[in-house]
């Protein structure tokens, strides 16, 4: 089939894969426990929203794709097979330099699924691994220990897969200083390109939040937490990594280019059950269970919801989502994304207010989180949720 090759098309697809051996104790994410599933009938599924997707709009050169979850190396090896010739089959025109990254949870990948993820285009791994104490891995849910970290990234390096990352949690329950210093030496000894760095949020829905409610979830005070943050930042950053984004921390070159799609406001296909996507100004979200997304997949795009953005929460997006990269958010790409608008006059007031308190500093291209910002982004990014909706009701 010939397919057109459009400029303005998303150049980024990201694909879900709901599927995890168990769920973890802090997971909000839409998984589900792989026994019994459905797992063939899913990707074939997924074959067909691919179909439909490029019908609807199709696709330019990918330069980038994001496999998440779930845990999507739980599939098997012929079902490993069968989803990468369904993304290449329907999207055939990937950047020579096309950064294709798969999550992975260590044990799930042997060295021959590596191969085949390998073969099929993955150049990028990221492996959840959270902590390097295996009492901590328990506490949290993980089935994992540290010796299938090794074993995984010696597998991973063996198949020639070389660009690898792992995320790291901070602010666990019964998680000292100590003990994140000990895990950050730990990954900083394996001497990956990428590490994702995150602090534990106790989301609804999840087995942690409900302890949380009954009082039984023994967490790091505020003040730890914040030492927590301030520790991986000077650990990072004496060991020659660039934190490029609040959470993110890379060698030169090595940021993720997938997910600063999403830090700056462009547009993205969304495939797969509960995924998200963006296109043309319009984002969506997919049908989350899996029987449920299947049988919609027979008959066309599996929406449970689309919606046009309209320009002013857009703009909130761009500024929300772009000051989390320590580049900070850039006039000129503002004015490119809406039409000419200049940031200035359109958060005079926001900014105006974030430079007084110190939380934000000018750069040559706009606007970037202060060190004071960095600690207090959520702060930041409250400035912008709905203000200039309030201005304009």
């Amino acid at each position: 089939m010939n397919q057109l090759i459009t400029t303005d098309a998303p150049r980024a697809i990201y694909v879900h894969i709901p599927f995890c051996t168990n769920k973890c104790f802090y997971c909000d994410f839409n998984s589900y426990v792989l026994k019994d599933q459905p797992v063939m009938d899913y990707l074939r599924a997924l074959d067909r929203e691919m179909e439909y997707t490029v019908a609807q709009t199709p696709p330019g050169v990918i330069d980038t794709i994001f496999v998440g979850g779930g845990t999507p190396t739980v599939l098997k090896h012929d079902e490993m097979e069968y989803f990468l010739q369904s993304l290449r089959r329907h999207f055939p025109n990937w950047a020579g330099d096309i950064e294709f990254t798969m999550e992975a949870n260590p044990g799930t990948t042997d060295a021959d699924k590596l191969a085949i993820m390998k073969a099929g285009g993955v150049n990028r791994v990221s492996f959840g691994v959270q902590a390097f104490q295996n009492e901590l891995l328990t506490g949290i849910g993980r089935i994992h220990n540290t010796d299938d970290v090794y074993r995984s990234l010696e597998n991973a390096r063996n198949v020639g897969l070389t660009n690898l990352s792992i995320d790291l949690m901070f602010g666990l329950p019964n998680q000292t200083l100590d003990m994140l210093s000990y895990s950050v030496d730990r990954a900083l000894e394996l001497d990956l390109p990428h590490y994702s760095i995150y602090s534990l949020k106790v989301e609804e829905n999840t087995l942690f939040h409900t302890m949380f409610q009954k009082n039984q979830l023994p967490l790091p005070d505020e003040e730890v937490e914040l030492g927590m943050y301030l520790l991986l930042m000077d650990k990072m950053k004496a060991a020659g990594y660039e934190q490029y984004e609040i959470s993110n921390f890379a060698k030169p070159g090595f940021g993720s280019r997938h997910n600063m799609t999403y830090w700056r406001n462009e547009d993205y296909y969304g495939l797969g059950a509960g995924a998200h996507g963006y296109v043309d100004g319009k984002r969506h979200i997919n049908i989350k269970g899996v029987n449920p997304y299947n049988e919609a997949a027979a008959n066309g795009l599996p929406r449970l919801d689309a919606s046009e953005i309209d320009r002013d929460e857009a703009m909130e997006d761009f500024m929300m989502v772009g000051l989390r990269m320590l580049e900070g958010v850039s006039k000129a790409r503002f004015a490119q994304q809406f039409g000419g608008q200049q940031l200035d006059d359109v958060f005079h007031k926001q900014i105006a207010r974030l430079l007084r308190d110190d939380l934000l500093e000018p750069t040559e291209a706009g606007y970037r989180l202060s060190e004071k910002g960095l600690l207090f982004g959520n702060d930041v990014f409250g400035e912008f949720v709905g203000s200039l909706v309030q201005e304009h009701a």
